[in-house]
């Protein structure tokens, strides 16, 4: 899967407002609104809180990967947010989550929903990476480093 088919400027934040994982949900769920790109915010968020509540999303090396399968949109849609403090998010590995990828897609299609997890999942598994995200000074660099990541 190519990233720069699914990630957007608009649909990024380079710091996050947000002190809570709730909050963070609530706000990357706003960029992708913002975006036009889901058509019903509360069933939207409804499953992605549905999905959290089966296991954390916030796997290790700080970072989270929210995401659920929705009606409220119409194709994989993301929205990434960066927290450089860190939240807690009772990841995998006990430490703060930082890097915070929100994915939705319909629930009809699964294979774009999961190529995108491996593809997203492989790019941040490197510390190289991760720490470039967290440096990055704009939406387009965050793109180009995840799209770039081998």
């Amino acid at each position: 899967m190519n990233l720069r088919n699914v990630l957007d400027p608009r649909t990024i934040a380079l710091e996050l407002k947000a002190e809570t994982k709730e909050a963070v949900l609530e706000e990357l769920m706003a960029l992708l609104v913002q975006a036009g790109k889901v058509n019903d915010a509360k069933a939207a968020l409804a499953a992605v809180h549905e999905r959290e509540q089966k296991m954390t999303t916030a796997i290790q090396h700080g970072i989270a990967i929210p995401h659920a399968k929705t009606d409220a949109v119409t194709e994989l849609v993301t929205a990434i947010g960066i927290k450089r403090r860190g939240i807690e998010c009772d990841a995998l590995d006990g430490k703060p989550s930082r890097i915070f990828i929100m994915t939705l897609s319909p629930m009809s299609r699964v294979g774009p929903h999961i190529q995108f997890l491996s593809a997203i999942s492989h790019a941040l598994d490197n510390p190289d990476v991760r720490q470039a995200v967290l440096d990055a000074e704009t939406p387009e660099a965050v793109i180009e480093i995840l799209a770039s990541a081998r």
